[in-house]
């Protein structure tokens, strides 16, 4: 079920495999389908998601009952368990203090020579927040995208909650304890595009974030320019670097919970020891047999799961890097000591008792990552995400006097006569004033 190789050994195809993850295949077939519910909605509105919601739901909702009542919420609190109250609160909080010191200030400078350059940033006015239907439930997931935009401080968050999961208490209150007033029972595709392109009854939002389907996947990068979404998500992934003092069941434990996402995780541990390794593969054996999930577990670790062995800590450092995972757990007796060499990772776990889900549910980092390798130039999602910035540049009439002719210089060499012209002609208003003043000077001394 799960090789162990050794790095030097002939595994070229295992390991591209494990640096060429792209978004999961579709056919053109889905793509085509994507784009007609996409354009559907965007031609016909509310009309079209009711329709839609009634064929690939089941569902029947009238234009009135788009939109999920506050008192849906409400009575959604008599549901829930204290516990989990406790524990979403607290992970809310959490994520909250984390994501408050990713706040950034608008700055300004000024020299002596009439120059004023400034960068101001300022929040997305609306975001749409996409809540994954299907069996599976994810609070964390509501948490994670809605905390950095509410810290970034976006006006109004638009949530798409998937009818399947419209009436679940643990989802609803989830939303409740942020606040989150505007969800509409809408999901798929037809959701990304009431988003984007507003219907009668869905505002249309500046950014849409949120995971999904691969339906949804492809909406988001069809509408992509229309609005800016948060990133196309692959396969989840967690890589772990481990020496001999690493606990095998530990790494067994992490390596079946990432497998155990779907059948296309990416499930990988790379060490020095040749005893951890065959220790691992025994504890995996053992660990499964226990698990609801195991036959999809046996599938992704059986196609994306293995068990690297280097001769040197270097040498592992250097694969994490090309590999660039989503997930990293570095479980060697100085963590510290190899982090700074870590460049490609999404989120990186440091020592032995802080395994993926502690940042997936609770610490307060974000659990929404680069994934497919993308992390060697993609970072989490952040409150820098729900901002944007504009700069502002403020010429006194002297710099243009002193510096007009080297801005007029660049705009010739670019065959840019208009571009020339504008700045000539502020030029020349000076002259012109200045030759004025000089009649009229010398008007007045022959007077």
């Amino acid at each position: 079920m799960l090789e162990i190789l050794h790095y030097r050994n002939g595994i070229q195809g295992k390991l591209e495999g494990l640096l060429s993850r792209p978004i999961p295949y579709w056919s053109s077939d889905i793509e085509i389908e994507v784009k007609a519910i996409v354009d559907t909605v965007r031609d016909l509105g509310d009309e079209a998601l009711v329709k839609l919601t009634k064929e690939f739901d089941g569902v029947n909702l009238s234009q009135q009952e788009l939109r999920i009542s506050l008192q849906t919420i409400e009575q959604a609190y008599r549901a829930v368990d204290d516990e989990f109250l406790t524990a979403i609160r607290e992970a809310i909080a959490n994520v909250t203090r984390y994501h408050q010191r990713q706040k950034v200030s608008s700055w300004s400078f000024s020299d002596a020579d009439g120059v004023d350059l400034e960068e101001h940033s300022v929040p997305l006015e609306r975001a749409g927040l996409y809540v994954p239907g299907g069996k599976a439930l994810y609070p964390s997931s509501i948490v994670m995208n809605a905390v950095p935009a509410k810290v970034a401080g976006v006006n109004r968050i638009i949530v798409a909650l998937p009818p399947g999961n419209a009436h679940n208490p643990y989802i609803l209150v989830t939303l409740g304890e942020l606040n989150l007033g505007e969800i509409y029972t809408i999901g798929g595709a037809q959701a990304i595009a009431a988003m984007a392109f507003g219907t009668e009854t869905v505002p249309r939002v500046d950014k849409i974030v949120g995971p999904g389907n691969i339906y949804v996947t492809l909406a988001k990068r069809y509408v992509y320019g229309v609005v800016d979404i948060d990133m196309l998500a692959g396969p989840s992934e967690v890589v772990i670097l481990a020496d001999q003092t690493a606990n095998p069941q530990f790494i067994a434990a992490d390596m079946l919970a990432q497998a155990e996402h779907d059948q296309m995780a990416l499930a990988v541990c790379i060490t020095t020891s040749q005893r951890l390794a065959e220790q691992i593969q025994r504890e995996i054996a053992r660990q499964i047999k226990g698990l609801k999930r195991r036959e999809i577990i046996a599938q992704a670790l059986t196609d994306h799961g293995v068990i690297l062995i280097v001769e040197a800590l270097d040498e592992g450092v250097e694969l994490v890097n090309r590999i660039a995972p989503e997930h990293l757990e570095l479980m060697t007796a100085n963590p510290r000591q190899t982090l700074p060499r870590i460049r490609n990772a999404g989120a990186i776990f440091l020592g032995h008792y802080s395994p993926v889900p502690v940042g997936d549910y609770f610490a307060g980092t974000n659990h929404v990552l680069p994934t497919g390798g993308t992390a060697r130039f993609s970072s989490p999602l952040s409150v820098y995400d729900f901002l944007k910035r504009y700069s502002v540049v403020e010429y006194s009439r002297s710099r243009i006097e002193k510096k007009g002719h080297l801005i007029r210089r660049l705009a010739h060499i670019e065959e840019l006569g208009a571009h020339e012209k504008a700045i000539e002609l502020r030029e020349q208003e000076h002259k012109d004033q200045e030759l004025k003043k000089s009649k009229s000077m010398r008007s007045l001394s022959t007077e």
